[in-house]
């Protein structure tokens, strides 16, 4: 087996973070999302423990996603017949990232939601 160095590691990563954005619609909601809260943090002036929570919750999301393109990826390469134990396997981690993606709404409403409101009733 060929050894890799760190930088290759780095590209292999990068390159798998890239195809993800790439070619994953949901990702890329998912990414537009996580810019516009970035910028209502900023306009919030959150403290570094709401940073620290929010940026956990969007990579919770993030990695959810990249998994599931992983589990779609291998399943579809491995088969092009239907296979009930394919389904299971692509709907579970589908189901992964919805249960992320619902998780961050709600964090992100706990952790936003009190200063935004304070902020626009003055």
């Amino acid at each position: 087996m060929r050894e890799i160095n760190r930088l290759q590691s780095f590209q292999y990563a990068f390159a798998g973070i890239w195809h993800t954005l790439k070619t994953q619609r949901n990702a890329q909601i998912h990414l537009v999302v996580a810019f516009i809260i970035f910028i209502l943090g900023l306009w919030l002036k959150l403290t570094l423990t709401e940073w620290a929570i929010i940026v956990l919750t969007m990579g919770l999301v993030i990695v959810t996603e990249m998994l599931n393109t992983v589990a779609e990826a291998a399943m579809d390469y491995t088969s092009t017949d239907f296979d009930p134990r394919i389904k299971i396997i692509k709907d579970v981690a589908a189901g992964a990232v919805l249960i992320a993606a619902i998780t961050s709404v709600v964090v992100g409403l706990l952790v936003l939601g009190p200063p935004l409101l304070k902020r626009l009733t003055f």
